[in-house]
């Protein structure tokens, strides 16, 4: 009677052990996860600045962008994803949605979001018809994007564009960043039709450290019936003689845009591994001509 009392005990701890273990969980670490937070919107707090004056020059239009909604009456909301992508094979759809006020800035957020037949939004604004301009300074003061992708461009067509199409109305770029180029670097160049060929001119310069998104920037031309000379935080990169009869288009009245474009085919690189959002945030637009 005692060996078999000594294995029925046996048995039922081997049963209990069992039940025990099965109904015990294994303790597990939680997943870890590893998706990056998305960045941000940070309104910068630091930068360069540029007067509200200068000798022998009046204000003649600007736009601080204090108010809560885009001023209409200076401003057309471009849309959609033009043709060919704008002209480069750009994978943005531009909406008015991906433009607010924030803070007395201008901002265009772009996104990573199906829309229509696009992977991406932002927004694209001009003057065109409403503030159109011969010769003068023009101050942006902006902070930019940051990310392969990314084509940010403040920058002008001549008003006849609708009559004589691109190139023949001339184009003035005030500044273009191109992500995979570099986010410290700024583009300024004029494109004009040249006898039915096709030219440009540009030049280009480098922040000495940190990123265009950094703090505010101030992109300027000066501009008048000789020169465009391009402007860094007021140092001088690029310049151009319009004098010759064939860059005449550079004599007329010029309408002005700003846009975030994402990707396309003239070298921003491909946006597939940038964090979104991005934003261009633009503090002022300011136009100044001769007394």
């Amino acid at each position: 009677m005692r060996k078999r009392y000594i294995t029925l005990l046996s048995v039922c701890t081997i049963l209990l052990w069992s039940c025990s273990s099965d109904d015990t969980p294994t303790p597990q670490n939680p997943p870890v996860d590893t998706t990056p937070d998305p960045p941000m919107l940070t309104i910068p707090s630091t930068g360069y600045n540029t007067p509200m004056s200068y000798d022998g020059m009046e204000l003649v239009w600007s736009d601080e962008f204090d108010g809560t909604e885009l001023n209409e009456e200076d401003w057309n909301y471009e849309l959609g994803t033009g043709i060919n992508g704008w002209g480069n094979f750009e994978a943005q759809h531009y909406r008015k949605e991906n433009t607010s006020l924030v803070e007395g800035n201008l901002v265009i957020e772009a996104k990573r979001e199906l829309f229509s037949s696009s992977l991406y939004t932002s927004s694209r604004l001009s003057t065109q018809g409403k503030r159109e301009f011969k010769y003068g300074r023009i101050d942006v003061r902006a902070a930019m994007p940051f990310g392969n992708g990314m084509w940010p461009a403040i920058w002008m067509l001549g008003a006849n564009f609708g009559e004589v199409g691109w190139p023949k109305c001339g184009e003035i770029d005030i500044m273009e960043m191109f992500g995979a180029q570099g986010n410290n670097k700024v583009l300024g160049t004029v494109h004009w039709d040249n006898a039915g060929d096709y030219a440009n001119f540009g030049g280009s310069t480098t922040l000495g450290l940190g990123n265009l998104k950094d703090e505010y920037h101030v992109y300027s031309i000066a501009w008048d019936e000789e020169l465009i000379r391009w402007y860094f935080d007021d140092q001088q990169f690029h310049a151009i003689d319009i004098t010759p009869e064939e860059l005449s288009e550079f004599r007329e009245e010029f309408f002005m845009i700003i846009n975030l474009a994402i990707g396309g085919d003239k070298g921003a690189g491909d946006p597939a591994n940038t964090s979104f959002p991005q934003w261009m945030i633009v503090d002022y637009v300011r136009v100044f001509q001769d007394l």
